[in-house]
């Protein structure tokens, strides 16, 4: 496995606090695509919010470059 630099950070192209943005670059996936998953894990999993907010707490926010 190489290293190509990629970290996961929350992004700023946020709706709340950039975690599915941040995911979203990181898989190379359109953000909304990630966040549409994430309600239907809300509504139908019921672990999305739980998982959210312990993402935005855990990722850090993006470096300036």
């Amino acid at each position: 496995m190489g290293n190509d630099g990629k970290r996961l950070t929350r992004s700023n192209n946020k709706m709340i606090g950039g975690v599915c943005a941040g995911l979203g670059e990181y898989l190379g996936l359109d953000p909304t695509i990630v966040r549409i998953v994430w309600v239907l894990m809300v509504l139908f999993a019921g672990v999305g919010i739980l998982l959210y907010i312990i993402l935005w707490l855990v990722m850090p926010k993006p470096t300036v470059e």
